[in-house]
């Protein structure tokens, strides 16, 4: 292949996760599912929050800014992918990649941080509740929510535009269905090392700090928890953190499992279906998990029922 010293010259090719058999044409339609599901819930969920002045809350103001994220993640990626495989090509142009790249690891760069202040704001309740509204006041909860956005974006804008600087030479053969900077870099015909130390020192800042915030967070809880006389007590202070507790390890869980794995013990095929999971399937579940295990979310939604479907019925 000729070589290509300007990434504007050639589209990349996006092999994408099926192929044109009935299993896969199955396996696709559940996608697609997903991903309408995804953005039903997570829509739901932000105009209940906005709607019900109950919600309006630190904690809910934080959940909201997810599903924000959870919502522009899904769309990210899923409709370029329906969209290849329907019309049978892969076709995607470098500035679509840089797109997906920046938009991706900002999203997920963000929700990383999002879940780290989402879990002091649930030590803060647990372990502070008479100082709660001092010290989860409605400016720290902005600075929180703009710093989860703005540490995103830096670290999608540098991957983004340091990986499309790459010459690439080789095949423009893309094994996912998504442009991902790990698998993007493999193509390239230059010397990479030190751009793959660099994202790996990127991953280690944007996971395993949030991370470990998140885990000291539950541990002081877990210490509180355990201190409580009352058995009622410690049972929805379980329940409260459950839910985020279960989001964190299936968000984590994955994307540690991708970008953080010596290179050695990476297969094309398990990435994509992992990727599958945190870019796909893990948006559908937030709405899910919040909702089931929350009573004031219920309790939103039967009143917004009542509101615009029962009183409409009368």
């Amino acid at each position: 292949m000729e070589n290509a010293n300007d990434t504007t010259e050639i589209n990349f090719i996006l092999l994408g996760l099926f192929k044109h058999t009935p299993i896969h044409l199955f396996l696709f339609s559940m996608v697609l599912m997903f991903f309408l599901t995804s953005l039903m819930g997570n829509a739901l969920m932000i105009m209940l929050i906005c709607e019900d002045p109950r919600l309006h809350t630190p904690m809910f103001f934080l959940l909201s800014q997810l599903s924000v994220m959870d919502m522009m993640l899904v769309s990210t990626i899923v409709p370029k992918m329906a969209a290849n495989y329907l019309m049978g090509t892969g076709s995607i142009s470098p500035a679509g990649c840089g797109a997906q790249i920046f938009l991706f690891l900002t999203l997920g760069g963000g929700e990383c941080f999002l879940l780290a202040a989402m879990a002091y704001d649930r030590y803060v309740a647990i372990c502070h509740p008479l100082r709660y509204h001092i010290l989860m006041n409605q400016k720290l909860c902005l600075h929180m929510t703009a710093g989860s956005w703005l540490l995103g974006g830096v670290d999608g804008l540098m991957q983004a535009g340091v990986t499309l600087s790459f010459a690439y030479c080789h095949s423009r053969e893309i094994n996912h269905f998504f442009c991902e900077a790990p698998t993007l870099v493999r193509l390239a015909c230059a010397d990479t090392m030190f751009f793959e130390l660099f994202m790996y020192v990127c991953c280690v800042l944007m996971l395993l700090i949030p991370l470990s915030l998140i885990l000291a967070s539950y541990s002081l809880i877990l210490a509180a928890v355990l201190r409580m006389q009352s058995t009622a007590a410690q049972k929805k202070a379980f329940a409260t953190c459950s839910s985020h507790l279960a989001v964190v390890g299936l968000f984590y869980g994955a994307i540690i499992f991708i970008y953080m794995r010596p290179k050695s013990y990476h297969s094309v095929a398990y990435d994509k279906v992992i990727s599958a999971f945190y870019t796909i399937f893990t948006p559908v579940l937030n709405p899910l998990i919040y909702s089931v295990r929350n009573k004031e979310v219920k309790g939103a939604l039967r009143k917004w029922l009542e509101k615009h479907f029962l009183g409409q019925l009368q």
